[in-house]
């Protein structure tokens, strides 16, 4: 929420709307891009990587014959 404030405040900024604001443009610029990246990876990829990396753990500790304390029967 913080890094998506400050991603909106700086628009006004980076657009060079007013008078004198063409020196921190490059700034703003630079800074929008910076967050954009990191709300990205922190929003998106991480979680993902997370998932894959847990299920591929799960997966490899499960054993074949069924959940533990599984009870079978036969007829």
């Amino acid at each position: 929420m913080t890094s998506l404030a400050t991603l909106f405040g700086l628009i006004p900024m980076a657009l060079a709307l007013e008078a004198g604001s063409e020196a921190y443009a490059p700034l703003a610029r630079a800074i929008i891009g910076g967050l954009a990246v990191s709300v990205v990876l922190t929003v998106f990829i991480v979680p993902c990587a997370y998932y894959l990396i847990h299920r591929r753990r799960e997966k490899s500790t499960s054993h074949p014959s069924g959940p533990a304390g599984a009870v079978t029967t036969t007829h």
